[in-house]
């Protein structure tokens, strides 16, 4: 007979089956856990790429359906949708609680707020690890998201711009925010750029295709290139969000308005990027609105890129300090193709600096740095000794 303890078990919840930002994040955090000896459960409401890269790392997987918040939602028919759906996904997720029996509970995203509630109804631990900072929403939904956190334990924040948003909405929160920025994972072999720029500016873009994280900008400041007597290409790699094929349609229309189709290539969701990235001089992340924090410029740096970012909160920290990373104001084209001009006409000063900047990004972003930190939170506070209890 096996008398061996069983180890520590944590479930984590997560939002999706994609391996975009918040996605690739939670890989780290998972396979820091299971090298820790954690056994790691992973509940998502839905399959997807996600789930063969979670096995991958040690993590079993357990499908149950379970309501995201989506902005979509902030209507009354939206509500009535999303508590109907909490109602159901409910006691789908008690009884995964019943069959795991976790010692701590993971959220990952605020999107999944059942998931907190359900642990504190269960008496079980609960950290939620926060991606979000929606800024520039009304204060009612900004209460709305960071509502669930009030039963949190634990509350880990990817940037300090995140962390504020939330102390903004709810200040009694501040006792329990810690920031970890995240681990960014880069090629294994980065390589530097071409020297000599003698053609074209081989531009890329990583992300979903979405209004509000802005490629037809990159689109519009190619135009402005050519018209500019710059020779430029755009690389896509991403896909839309289900619901938003209109969005892909009205891009693809303005590449042919501008006659690009020679130079502008879709290329969908690619996994792994990094060939992708590696063809390109420079590489653009140009959201409309405020992120959280910018994994994708991170890893345009991270691969010996230069990058070129929207000034916005979370993107200005993640490329913070990088000699190689120009940041233009949101939603301008004339700029964006100011900063892709500057690339093309002083090429060995930032492919030098992109070069310079890798090490220092593996260094701050680096991997078993992330894990450590959230191993540590997972132990803090599932090892306490307080009872436990509903609220």
């Amino acid at each position: 007979m096996n008398d061996a303890p069983r180890p520590p078990t944590v479930l984590v919840a997560h939002p999706s089956g994609e391996l975009y930002g918040s996605d690739r994040v939670l890989l780290e955090a998972v396979a820091a856990l299971v090298r820790d000896g954690f056994e790691v459960v992973v509940t998502l409401p839905v399959g997807g790429t996600l789930v063969h890269a979670l096995q991958g790392r040690g993590a079993r997987i357990e499908q149950c359906p379970s309501p995201v918040l989506r902005k979509s939602l902030f209507t009354p028919r939206g509500i009535l949708s999303f508590l109907t759906a909490a109602f159901r996904g409910f006691f789908g997720g008690w009884a995964m609680i019943s069959r795991t029996a976790p010692d701590l509970l993971f959220v990952n995203t605020l999107t999944i707020p059942l998931w907190v509630i359900l642990a504190r109804f269960r008496g079980v631990k609960v950290i939620c690890h926060v991606h979000e900072a929606e800024s520039a929403a009304p204060r009612w939904q900004r209460l709305a998201l960071a509502a669930s956190l009030m039963l949190a334990h634990r509350i880990i924040a990817n940037s300090a711009f995140s962390s504020e948003v939330l102390i903004e909405a709810l200040p009694s929160l501040r006792r329990r925010l810690h920031v970890v920025y995240n681990g960014v994972a880069g090629p294994v072999n980065p390589q530097p750029a071409r020297v000599q720029m003698n053609a074209l500016l081989a531009v890329v873009y990583v992300g979903r295709l979405s209004p509000r994280k802005g490629p037809d900008l990159i689109v519009e400041a190619i135009g402005e290139l050519e018209r500019r007597g710059i020779p430029a290409s755009l690389d896509l790699y991403g896909d839309v969000f289900p619901g938003y094929e209109w969005y892909e349609e009205e891009l693809r229309e303005s590449v042919s308005r501008l006659h690009l189709e020679d130079v502008i290539r879709f290329h969908g969701f690619v996994d792994p990027v990094w060939p992708g990235i590696a063809s390109g001089d420079v590489c653009v992340v140009p959201s409309r609105v405020d992120e959280p924090f910018g994994n994708t410029a991170v890893e345009a740096v991270l691969s010996c890129r230069p990058v070129i970012a929207s000034a916005t909160s979370g993107l200005i920290e993640a490329t913070g300090g990088y000699l190689s990373a120009q940041s233009v104001e949101p939603g301008n084209v004339m700029k964006l193709a100011d900063a892709l001009q500057r690339v093309f006409t002083d090429w060995p000063f930032w492919r030098d600096a992109a070069e310079r900047d890798m090490p220092v990004a593996a260094k701050r972003h680096a991997t078993d740095v992330f894990g450590s930190q959230i191993v540590k939170h997972v132990r803090d506070v599932s090892e306490r000794t307080s009872p436990r209890s509903k609220f």
